[in-house]
């Protein structure tokens, strides 16, 4: 199970030892890949591999980071794996939905890739529904973190630092008062994000969720405003200046919106 479903570019398997890993998840405007888009081309990272499973909606296409003519047709599938071995960083790249009845089942194979690979701390990002937010979630930045407790032993310093706001529990009936109601991590439009991060409490393994509230639509900006959250952290775009990084916009996104109005309807 664990053996084969990480398949290697080439012959060598590369090693993911004390590597941070990022990925997506497929959640409400697609924010967690369009990050992970930005991440992958602006930092020049190199395909190593790809994740073999039957969970995802099967697809191809040609490389949506095509930077000449030659590498434009490679083959590529709904779940990639690129490094930037300088960085120690490693990112995987899912570009298909998860087929409904195997979310859980995905969900294993990531963990059980993580734990095999010996990746040092896997972030998650991803997005929830702007409109489904409480009172207290309306306030502040749109950006909310989650740690599970064996990242938080290590990185408790650095979140201090950062001043981010942890994602709220929200009680599980609103307005009932005096019923018994524990609040409940809720994350609506996440996709497989809170099953990823209790799973991982449970499992012990260092992971973060960075999730925006976003409604659907040109997601764009909200990628910008993720990936700028995840590069204070982990410093993958170097800015002395200490501006905000000029992110480059991907190659795979000329067509984000369709190809235009073709000319011929007029």
């Amino acid at each position: 199970f664990t053996g084969n479903m990480f398949i290697a570019s080439d012959n060598s398997s590369p090693s993911f030892k004390d590597f941070t890993l990022v990925m997506p998840a497929v959640a409400v405007g697609n924010v967690g890949q369009l990050a992970v888009d930005l991440i992958v081309s602006n930092l020049n990272m190199s395909r190593v591999g790809h994740i073999h499973t039957d969970c995802l909606i099967p697809m191809a296409g040609n490389n949506p980071y095509a930077t000449c003519k030659d590498d434009a047709e490679e083959i590529h599938t709904p779940a990639e794996v690129y490094t930037a071995p300088e960085l120690k960083l490693a990112v995987l790249q899912i570009r298909a939905p998860i087929i409904q009845t195997k979310n859980k089942k995905f969900r294993q194979l990531i963990v059980s890739w993580i734990k095999a690979s010996g990746f040092s701390r896997t972030v998650v990002l991803s997005s929830s529904h702007a409109y489904r937010r409480d009172d207290q979630q309306l306030q502040g930045s749109p950006v909310r973190y989650l740690f599970t407790p064996s990242l938080l032993k290590v990185s408790a310093d650095a979140l201090k630092e950062l001043g981010w706001r942890e994602m709220e529990r929200v009680p599980a009936f609103p307005g009932l008062t005096d019923a018994d109601t524990e609040p409940r991590l809720c994350i609506p439009g996440g996709g497989i994000t809170k099953g990823l991060y209790t799973d991982s409490c449970t499992e012990d393994l260092p992971l973060a969720v960075l999730l925006l509230f976003c409604s659907e639509g040109d997601n764009v900006p909200d990628a910008f405003t993720l990936v700028n959250h995840l590069n204070d952290w982990l410093h993958l775009l170097d800015n002395p200046s200490q501006e905000t990084p000029k992110w480059k916009i991907p190659s795979s996104w000329s067509l984000l919106f369709g190809s235009g109005i073709p000319p011929a309807l007029f």
